[in-house]
């Protein structure tokens, strides 16, 4: 009988077959690398690659309140004011306003009063803002229209409804000028009843007539039978924001509010048009996710145009983008640094922004070294393998950072880290001079340097007083250093030794840490919500700094709920807090220190009870005055005030590291500025030179391991033929 037939080429003709289709196999994978998560079609292209953890909870402008959603909303909208890209100290510059905007002043009465007037006879301030003429709002179905005129999706029917499933699915969109009515509309939504807006209660307390509205619109509201009709907000009048012309209004406040300016810079402040609202407001969308929460609509640089919170955000450039062109003014060592090669260039640069999902760190960093995300924060992970430090402690990138060409860029952040004695306790609080050198002699033997060394990476800077760096006031070098805790030597501020740390001790009546009156030791009392395993060698580093006096320091750990009723009921003794700025003006870290914002009996934010009337007295004069020579004076005396007193051991403030790719250009840390990404710019072309060259297959083992089956197989195969041979025999 015949031997078998079978499908595959004998033996002798394996080698050549096997090796045609390694050639084949090697062709197919030329080009991309195999392992490029994005569709080969947007090889090239001017797109930028970020990530988010979770969904942002609130795109709409008047509810958004936290980092993650500003990192959307502040590319789509736009309100009044922005802040300067490059320049510092941190200062404010017109956005979709024309100029920033004038401020005057009315006593109690309505009549005009001079610029220079005192704060007690000032009854209101008037914010003129003037409007840009060229803006216009993104493309959105919201504003599209039929041939007769009327809104195409204002009044969908439930079969319309049944084929929507995205905002896409709307394919006509409209666009229209923006006006003064839009910003009017938004202020009247922060006292909209369904929205609970985060600073609706603090602006009634300003604007002027907010407050009655708020009123009125929860009567009207409440009343209505059917809740899920469009509430329209444009028939209620609003008597502290005036509309002058389209491009102009007025908002006036009660009494001198300076740092009103700075919320002129927020999403809260963005135009909102009544289109979107009331869009936005047909039943039925809102069960398709399809609300002002997903889908902003504004007039800024970058519109969204997908929202999938299981795998991706998009935004891409807005076709009817004002005229805006990049800076060409900054710090002196900017051009440099190469923050002005774009000056003058329109913005924005980059044409789609994707935010893809990414839950863990470590994939998000395996992909930023392959060079598929363009920039990465540095987490505990992987901290050793992108930074080591000089022999001079500072921070540098490591050999293989520096061999991909990855730039390391750091930031003091607009942040106060401290450590707070209660000035009512009896043994640490108090203003007089022993009680001050007891504190001043704690302040030298807690080694800030020496903690940031240990337990932050190196990622901070040690305080010198209550402002961070970037604020108006803020004085660097040899005139800013704490004199009580530093000397200037070497150019550089250097923490006073403990044998001057011991002395204060003594001066205060505890020689050796020993109570002189009562020959007892010393006994301290630190409350922390720092209770975990991780926390264990930070506070036993605490217990070591105290006890370089002689000062035993007992640790109280409790939950944040009970710290918190603690410092209200003034019966914590020290603790550690910390403060991020709202917006970068000194009043914001000031007040934490301000007597009638004391935590005890006030409910402030004044945490260590800190009662001084000079610096009290002090302060009032300068949180309303503007950024002058006056208002620098006076920041120097309170905080000569303060270090003197030291109801802080003022700690440190945090420092922000972020790596990045040579081809991502224009990126300078703005701690303050959230719409940066308009003026960042890709290199498309070189990131795929760097991707193709750091994702090259590995190829050259594949021949020798199908030389290797090809041996495994032959000695079977010869002994299978000869047993099938020897069968049909």
């Amino acid at each position: 009988m015949p031997a078998p037939s079978f499908p595959w080429p004998p033996v002798r003709a394996s080698l050549p077959w096997l090796g045609f289709c390694f050639w084949l196999f090697l062709l197919a994978a030329c080009g991309d690398p195999p392992n490029n998560p994005y569709p080969a079609e947007d090889n090239g292209k001017n797109i930028l690659y970020t990530s988010f953890e979770e969904r942002p909870k609130h795109l709409d402008p008047a509810r958004a309140y936290s980092a993650n959603e500003y990192e959307i909303i502040a590319q789509i909208y736009e309100p009044p004011l922005q802040y300067a890209y490059l320049k510092r100290p941190y200062q404010l510059e017109p956005l979709a306003a024309a100029e920033l905007p004038a401020v005057s002043y009315l006593d109690r009465n309505g009549q005009p009063l001079p610029a220079n007037a005192p704060e007690e006879h000032i009854g209101y301030s008037v914010y003129d803002i003037h409007l840009r003429s060229d803006v216009r709002f993104q493309p959105h179905p919201a504003f599209a229209k039929d041939e007769a005129g009327h809104y195409r999706y204002h009044a969908l029917s439930p079969e319309q409804l049944a084929q929507v499933q995205t905002l896409a699915d709307l394919p006509e969109t409209g666009s229209r000028a923006l006006t003064a009515e839009d910003y009017l509309y938004q202020i009247k939504r922060l006292a909209h009843p369904q929205i609970h807006s985060p600073i609706a209660e603090m602006m009634a307390g300003y604007i002027v007539g907010l407050k009655d509205l708020s009123e009125r619109l929860a009567k009207d509201f409440g009343s209505r039978a059917d809740k899920s009709v469009w509430f329209d907000l444009r028939p209620y009048a609003l008597e502290g924001v005036e509309i002058v012309d389209p491009h102009r209004l007025k908002i006036r406040l009660h009494g001198k509010y300076p740092q009103f300016r700075f919320w002129l810079a927020m999403p809260f402040f963005a135009p909102l048009p009544w289109e979107a609202d009331a869009f936005y407001a047909q039943p039925g969308l809102a069960t398709k996710n399809i609300t002002l929460d997903w889908y902003p609509v504004g007039t800024g640089a970058y519109m969204m145009t997908e929202n999938n919170p299981n795998r991706r955000m998009m935004l891409v450039k807005n076709p009817h983008y004002h005229e805006e062109r990049y800076p060409a003014e900054g710090e002196p060592e900017d051009a440099a640094r190469g923050y002005l090669r774009d000056a003058g260039r329109k913005l924005p640069f980059i044409d789609r922004v994707v935010f893809v999902l990414e839950k863990e760190t470590i994939p998000y960093w395996n992909k930023f070294l392959q060079g598929y995300y363009d920039a990465s924060s540095l987490a505990s992970d992987n901290f050793d393998q992108a930074i080591q430090f000089s022999g001079q402690g500072n921070a540098e990138l490591t050999p293989d950072m520096k061999s991909r060409d990855i730039r390391l860029q750091t930031a003091v952040a607009t942040t106060s880290m401290y450590m707070g004695f209660n000035m009512l306790d009896p043994v640490v609080g108090g203003l007089g001079e022993a009680r001050a050198k007891l504190r001043r002699a704690i302040s030298i033997a807690v080694d800030e340097e020496e903690f940031i060394a240990i337990f932050m990476n190196g990622r901070g800077i040690p305080a010198q007083g209550v402002l961070p760096p970037g604020l108006f006031g803020f004085v660097k070098g040899k005139d800013g250093i704490n004199p009580y805790i530093y000397d200037w030597a070497g150019g550089e501020p250097r923490r006073k030794s403990i044998a001057e740390a011991k002395q204060l001790l003594a001066e205060a009546g505890y020689p050796s840490g020993m109570d002189a009156r009562t020959g007892k030791p010393l006994v301290l009392y630190l409350d922390t919500v720092a209770s975990g395993p991780d926390d264990k060698s930070v506070l036993n580093w605490y217990r070591k700094q105290f006890g370089k006096l002689g000062i035993q320091l007992v640790l109280r750990t409790t939950d944040y709920n009970q710290f918190q009723q603690k410092m209200l009921n003034g019966n914590a003794q020290i603790f550690r807090w910390g403060w991020n700025a709202d917006y970068p003006d000194p009043e914001n870290f000031f007040f934490l220190l301000y007597g009638q914002n004391a935590k005890v009996g006030k409910g402030g934010e004044n945490a260590a009870n800190y009662q001084n009337p000079e610096f009290d007295r002090l302060f009032e004069r300068m949180r309303n005055l503007e950024d002058g020579p006056e208002r620098f004076r006076l920041i120097q005396e309170m905080q000569a005030v303060l270090r003197r007193d030291a109801p802080w051991v003022f700690g440190l403030h945090p420092k922000t590291f972020s790596l990045s790719h040579a081809w991502y250009q224009n990126r300078k840390p703005n701690l303050m500025a959230n719409n940066g990404l308009k003026y960042l710019r890709i290199d498309g072309k070189e990131r795929e030179e760097k991707r193709a060259e750091w994702n090259r297959p590995v190829y050259w083992p594949l021949p020798f391991l199908a030389l290797l089956a090809v041996g495994a197989v032959t000695p079977a195969w010869r002994v299978y033929r000869r047993r099938m041979r020897s069968t049909a025999l």
